[in-house]
């Protein structure tokens, strides 16, 4: 499938690799069809993009939450995760929300909404985590830093 994105502009995805949300994201239910996209010329660490196929301007920086939290284990109830069928460990992928404003030290994840990929069936949720264990806007940017000056 061809799509002209925002921010990659027109690239090409393989229907094998369309990850499926069968109830939408938060805030966009009717947005089921996604992609994870990297930036090549960045390479495949840090963030990512959670990419609507169906809405090409829609684009989500997203990042795997043991980047910036090694202890990141939220508890999730198994009947939110039952529309994506059965998970195996080394197939399940948990991305959280990176949001990025224009002064890049203030830039956070949301460790309070999770996307949940089973990777094998290409369906994926997002789910929210219950308590105050997690917060909406994690900061990072010093993580990240420190991360790359190998620290």
């Amino acid at each position: 499938m061809n799509i002209t994105t925002k921010n990659f502009g027109e690239i090409t995805i393989a229907d094998d690799k369309i990850i499926k949300f069968p109830s939408g994201i938060i805030g966009f239910p009717d947005l089921t069809d996604f992609a994870l996209v990297h930036d090549e010329e960045k390479g495949v660490g840090g963030i990512h993009w959670l990419q609507s196929m169906q809405e090409p301007a829609f684009a989500m920086p997203v990042m795997d939450p043991l980047t910036v939290k090694a202890d990141y284990n939220p508890q999730v109830d198994d009947e939110i995760l039952k529309p994506i069928g059965e998970l195996d460990p080394d197939e399940t992928l948990v991305l959280v929300t990176v949001t990025v404003p224009s002064d890049l030290t203030k830039m956070t994840v949301n460790l309070r909404g999770p996307f949940v990929i089973n990777a094998l069936e290409k369906k994926a949720v997002q789910v929210i985590i219950e308590g105050d264990e997690y917060p909406v806007k994690f900061p990072i940017y010093e993580i990240l830093k420190a991360k790359k000056g190998g620290e």
